[in-house]
């Protein structure tokens, strides 16, 4: 369902997570609670993704074998 709907969330809590006036959120059900958290597009969880990946490489292969293997040279 992609509907907008409104709700709304106490000023203290808008505040600590950064949420303004027409600010999406995802909601997420989780047994018998919600869970709220501030939705981000694509491009800014693509970045996280890499912040969190980067460096975690072993670093056993070249670049070059890396670029070999993903061409399917």
């Amino acid at each position: 369902m992609n509907e907008e709907e409104q709700v709304t969330i106490p000023a203290d809590q808008r505040q600590e997570l950064g949420l303004r006036p027409g600010s999406r959120i995802e909601i997420t059900l989780a047994g018998d609670a919600l869970i709220l958290t501030h939705a981000r597009p694509a491009s800014a969880r693509g970045k996280r993704i890499v912040e969190l990946l980067r460096g975690s490489g072993r670093g056993e292969m070249t670049t070059d074998e890396i670029m070999e293997l993903t061409r399917g040279e």
